[in-house]
């Protein structure tokens, strides 16, 4: 099983290309900082790995539209390894992590940068409604939800 879950930032703009062809496929490319664990009675300061990211389709346009600088998002995908040979001729290896789901691993208040957006990567998502058209429940400032009034007779259990 060819299997990668990762978190981190982003170091820079997703960098994105269409193919050519008469049905151009978006392939965005992104590195992402995901910092390392580290023992804390050895005194080594927290490190990062830096991994390069590919999306196509559907997820590059996603990458193109919401992914910035410095954005904190969730990527599950598998490993790709390759070669190719340089201008110089020599022999180059590649790793990657090509992107099946990408997600915000935080909101954009927390953080604390000028772009994103929250939600996930499911296309069409609630923009801010619930169910039946009625406005989403806004967080109190308890960290859990406010469920409004009169909702008792559509949940689910009791």
């Amino acid at each position: 099983m060819n299997k990668a879950i990762l978190m981190g930032r982003l170091t820079r703009d997703p960098e994105v290309r269409y193919s050519q062809g008469e049905n151009s496929l978006a392939i965005a490319r992104y590195t992402l900082a995901v910092d390392r664990r580290f023992n804390r009675n050895s005194g080594d300061d927290a490190t990062a790995d830096f991994i390069n990211c590919v999306a196509f389709g559907k997820s590059g346009e996603f990458a193109e539209r919401y992914l910035r600088k410095g954005i904190k998002i969730a990527v599950t995908g598998r490993i790709q390894t390759g070669s190719y040979t340089n201008k110089d001729g020599v022999k180059v290896y590649t790793t990657e992590v090509v992107v099946e789901d990408q997600e915000f691993a935080e909101s954009k208040n927390s953080s604390g940068g000028d772009g994103g957006y929250a939600g996930n990567s499911g296309y069409g998502g609630n923009n801010g409604f619930s169910g039946g058209g009625r406005p989403a429940p806004m967080a109190a400032g308890d960290g859990f939800m406010n469920i409004p009034d009169g909702i008792d007779e559509e949940l689910p259990f009791n």
